[in-house]
């Protein structure tokens, strides 16, 4: 299975951190290792600044390389959400240095997956999606807002990576990411129903 992550896809994100909007999707991936077991995120020693980072994620239901936008439907079936989580530090300091962000994207536990549904429920151009820190709204995204729809996203990334039953695609994220702090509760809701929840230690 892999993780494969678009980054800077909601430009008022990509402006928050001071980013360029980008003209073609910025992938990034994840190890297989970064998925969460369980509902206990633990914030890792060598990191002072952890972001929550939610999602709107797609898996892969049939595989295929080189796949066409106009196609590219038929090879997602069931979304969810989920959180990116980045060591801030980390990564700032290697692109700083022009370096690979994969240690501080792709650590053990970076990659929080709540339940799937079938994508039919959904209105996949205009879907709503919260984050709440502490009961607290956070974050709170439409993906009308994204810059590569999910069929954008799956016909541009077949050209680098066959894709296969399984994968996950993290379609990046709105504005509002921000530090975690131990004992902190993050509860994701899809339109009005919570997909996941999560305690920080």
């Amino acid at each position: 299975m892999k993780i494969i992550c678009i980054g800077r896809n909601y430009s008022e994100h990509a402006k928050e951190l001071g980013n360029e909007i980008p003209e073609k999707p910025v992938i990034f991936m994840k190890p297989d290792t970064a998925v969460l077991k369980g509902n206990d995120f633990y914030i890792p020693e060598f990191s002072e600044d952890i972001h929550y980072e939610l999602e709107v994620v797609i898996k892969v239901s049939k595989g295929g390389k080189y796949i066409r936008k106009e196609t590219a439907h038929k090879h997602y079936e069931e979304l969810s959400l989920g959180i990116d989580f980045t060591a801030r530090d980390l990564q700032s300091d290697l692109k700083s240095k022009g370096l690979p962000w994969e240690l501080a994207k792709g650590f053990d536990g970076s990659a929080v997956v709540g339940n799937f549904f079938k994508k039919e429920h959904y209105d996949l151009e205009n879907l709503q999606f919260s984050l709440l820190q502490n009961k607290n709204k956070v974050q709170d995204g439409n993906t009308k807002d994204m810059m590569f729809s999910f069929d954008d996203i799956i016909a541009f990334v077949s050209q680098y990576f066959t894709l296969r039953v399984g994968d996950l695609i993290f379609t990046g994220t709105p504005k509002g990411v921000g530090k975690v702090n131990e004992n902190d509760v993050l509860e994701a809701y899809l339109e009005e129903e919570k997909i996941l929840d999560l305690r920080v230690l």
